[in-house]
């Protein structure tokens, strides 16, 4: 992006590979070519909506409607974990990281950092356990928001974290590691394959606890396919809205395409959240695909895995502002070509 300033400093491998043995959970697929929606819930699974008006509120979870009402219930079907860090290769048969990046963002005017992405990178080869048919790769992301500071004229709010490089590569597995020692967390809600963003809005963001659990007007937990472009980075309604007002979108306005070489993590991290859910920071996200006979060290990695463009932070409106888009550098399967889809 053109008014975005990026530095990046590759740091070296690390070794913890005494302590994966303590991490639990799995990956959940994501196949090429999903029907009815590109996306599939991940700390959302099992959410209830309660009815405006109904029974008690509290007998309900609502898996705090995509970080409007605060963090609640189980790990998600996603979650990985029992990580002493996110250092550490989330899966078993992985070795340390080959190689981890560094890399700020700033304003739109380039005169503020406001955030950093830390990438990670892991593999697998073929014949250790468990055995797959060709070496397994993951590439991790994390996003951590450093202060209250406008990015145009409201704050950066990250309501999704997107990658690309995936395309031919049939299903990938994705997940994500929110530590327990840094609460601020926010967890991954959905992930899907897609290039596209898709808003969510709750019924109303400042109103009861019935009315922050539930949905605004048309709006999916899971978006539909439709018929929207799949060249369309962010969709939803262009607009900010007040906490007390009811949140209304379109049937269209609630579509993600299927774009295979793309996956959409949905998250919200923000320093000071419209809804007043203050996490400033990202679980760290996961993609694992199959990478061949790749043996690539970490210099190689670092040169040749890293594309412009292949790296994605929006801003969905959630609340009180408009879209947002920070396009940067980050790294993509060996070999990959990053395009945005063909609309």
């Amino acid at each position: 992006m053109k008014n975005v300033k990026m530095r990046f400093a590759i740091l070296g491998a690390l070794s913890f590979t005494s302590l994966q043995v303590f991490a639990a959970g799995s990956l959940q697929p994501l196949v090429a070519a999903p029907t009815g929606s590109a996306y599939i819930n991940c700390y959302n699974s099992g959410r209830v909506i309660p009815p405006l008006a109904g029974p008690a509120e509290t007998t309900f979870n609502a898996r705090s409607n995509f970080g409007i009402t605060g963090l609640g219930g189980s790990s998600g079907v996603c979650e990985i974990t029992g990580l002493a860090n996110d250092a550490i290769p989330p899966l078993p048969g992985y070795g340390p990281q080959l190689a981890t990046t560094a890399q700020s963002f700033t304003n739109v005017a380039g005169t503020q950092i406001i955030g950093n992405v830390t990438e990670r990178v892991w593999r697998k080869p073929a014949g250790t356990a468990p055995v797959t048919p060709t070496n397994m790769c993951i590439i991790g992301t994390k996003v951590n928001m450093n202060g209250n500071f406008a990015y145009d004229t409201t704050n950066f709010e990250l309501n999704d974290i997107t990658r690309g490089g995936y395309n031919g590569l049939g299903t990938v597995n994705v997940g994500y590691f929110a530590l327990s020692s840094t609460p601020a967390l926010s967890p991954v809600y959905r992930a899907g394959r897609t290039f596209t963003a898709v808003q969510h809005r709750a019924y109303k963001y400042a109103g009861t606890t019935a009315e922050r659990q539930n949905n605004g007007t048309n709006y999916l937990d899971l978006p539909s396919i439709g018929t929207t472009a799949p060249s369309t980075p962010i969709n939803g309604v262009n607009a900010p809205i007040l906490g007390g007002a009811i949140a209304s979108a379109t049937a269209a306005q609630q579509e993600a395409a299927v774009a295979d070489g793309w996956v959409d993590f949905t998250v919200d991290a923000a320093v000071a959240d419209d809804d007043g859910g203050n996490n400033p920071i990202s679980a760290m996200t996961y993609i694992e695909f199959p990478c061949g006979t790749n043996t690539d060290n970490q210099a190689t990695i670092n040169s040749t895995w890293r594309k412009a463009g292949a790296l994605r932070l929006r801003r969905t409106a959630q609340e009180n502002t408009t879209f947002g888009e920070i396009v940067l550098t980050g790294y993509a399967p060996p070999g990959a070509t990053v395009t945005v889809p063909t609309p």
